[in-house]
């Protein structure tokens, strides 16, 4: 297995430091709102590699944090009158919610920065001793000396020299350097905090990271993953604290996902053009969603539209389509790895994830059993899909749901017309057909499709599916 590793710019042989186990960290989210289809593109990536690898018989320790202690948390609670705990427990709820929605699998382990301030501060002392970390005066923020630290830069690609021309930071404030960054900040009225050798204070960003991942991974460990945008400053300065306080290096691999994009721009908080994971609940099939974000490569960037997602559902719907009316048992779902989709897959999968080629190699499996309509090709293809996290829902139900969170019991959305009254008005065509009226019989089918029900006549009677 290859991945491609932005810490040297190429695949690497994955080889775990701890023979068939692999420890992976991936940064987590900020818990201040909910989540948005950015963010569902970041973990539906890297629950598609834990998957993957899980799949390949490896153990797989897998960390995700949560930062529940950060500048925009403190701002939001002080706008909304919230305490701060309130506030990221209500968001931790919400992100649970919308991420099991979406099919993305817990992590091993979720470690909350407000957990690990101890060891923050051991690793700050330690870099204090070193060197590394200094503190003007007494009411001052606790900083690391970035250009003490032979290795800056490594990751990013840049010299200091083009660091800090593009750095606007105004030396003051305790800094020898406008690269130096807070380790250990001296609160505000109203911050919360916890109290050091420094004085009181709380943790920088970037320090809650490298003491929650070598805490809960070790000092290395083989995977660290993140979006593009981590990787700097955060991921650059996490290697400096970690590699110049422990002495050792911090991750083997590092792998960031492609952007998700809002016309020309990465869909984001900051910029105000996000869809919410919710909002897009309400819209979509959570699987569809599922499948829309998965399905290009891991390290593209995805532009989010209704055309591309609207064609992601149309496909996954080919799928599920090939599995309907084959009778298999759905809970046999083994896959058979010597099959040749199954062998093709595998091969797209261990060359860095490649899923667009894993996919290919699923809608060849589904055509070959509309030809053939095999049970053992349909079981196969359920197996499959279930290694991504598709396919594993009932295909007449799948098929048949109204569109988004908002359907109602009975598989209806908003205007979509509910089972029952389909039902109906395909006996009134198969009546109408049986009359010789096809015209009626053609006007309920594209009445029907209007509103976004495809009929499907085929031997055994005629079926239905939302479009």
């Amino acid at each position: 297995m290859q991945i491609y590793n932005t810490l040297g710019r190429k695949l690497e042989r994955l080889e775990p430091i701890e023979p068939g186990h692999v420890r992976m960290y991936v940064c987590g989210m900020t818990t201040y709102d909910l989540c948005h289809l950015g963010h569902a593109r970041l973990f539906i990536a890297f629950d598609v590699v834990q998957r993957w690898l899980r799949a390949r018989g490896l153990r797989v320790t897998y960390a995700r944090n949560i930062t529940d202690i950060d500048d925009k948390i403190i701002r939001r609670a002080q706008e909304r009158g919230e305490e701060i705990a309130a506030l990221t427990a209500k968001y931790i709820d919400a992100m649970h919610e919308d991420f099991a929605a979406l099919g993305i699998q817990p992590p091993d382990v979720e470690p909350r920065a407000t957990q690990y301030v101890p060891q923050m501060l051991h690793l700050i002392e330690l870099l204090q001793q070193k060197g590394l970390a200094y503190q003007e005066n007494a009411e001052a923020d606790v900083n690391f000396a970035v250009r003490s630290f032979p290795g800056y830069g490594k990751l990013s690609g840049k010299s200091l020299d083009e660091l800090r021309a593009g750095e606007r930071v105004v030396i003051g404030l305790g800094k020898h350097d406008p690269l130096d960054f807070a380790l250990w900040k001296r609160p505000k009225p109203g911050d919360p905090q916890w109290s050091s050798r420094w004085g009181a204070g709380r943790p920088g960003w970037h320090i809650e990271c490298s003491a929650m991942a070598t805490e809960t991974l070790g000092h290395t460990f083989d995977i660290h993953g993140g979006g593009p945008d981590l990787i700097f400053p955060h991921h650059e300065n996490e290697i400096a604290q970690s590699e110049g306080g422990l002495g050792v290096p911090f991750a083997r691999i590092w792998m960031h996902c492609g952007a998700l994009r809002s016309g020309d721009q990465k869909m984001s908080k900051s910029l105000g053009n996000f869809l919410t994971i919710r909002d897009a609940l309400s819209r979509y099939r959570a699987e569809e969603i599922r499948f829309f974000l998965l399905r290009p490569h891991y390290r593209s960037q995805i532009a989010f539209t209704e055309d591309m997602i609207a064609e992601a559902g149309a496909a996954l719907a080919r799928l599920y389509t090939a599995l309907r009316g084959i009778g298999f048992d759905s809970t046999a779902a083994a896959v058979d790895w010597e099959e040749p989709h199954a062998k093709r897959f595998a091969a797209a999968m261990d060359d860095d994830f490649n899923t667009p080629l894993a996919c290919a190699a699923l809608f060849d499996l589904a055509g070959e059993i509309n030809r053939t309509r095999s049970p053992p090709l349909a079981r196969q293809l359920r197996a499959l899909g279930g290694v991504l996290g598709l396919l594993q829902q009932d295909p007449d139900a799948y098929l048949q749901a109204g569109r988004g969170a908002a359907a109602s019991a009975d598989g209806a959305s908003g205007q979509d017309p509910a089972p029952e009254r389909i039902l109906e008005l395909i006996a009134q065509r198969a009546a109408a057909k049986k009359a010789g009226d096809f015209a009626a019989a053609d006007g309920i089918r594209a009445d029907l499709l209007q509103q976004g029900v495809v009929l499907e006549d085929g031997p055994a009677g005629t079926t239905w599916r939302r479009r």
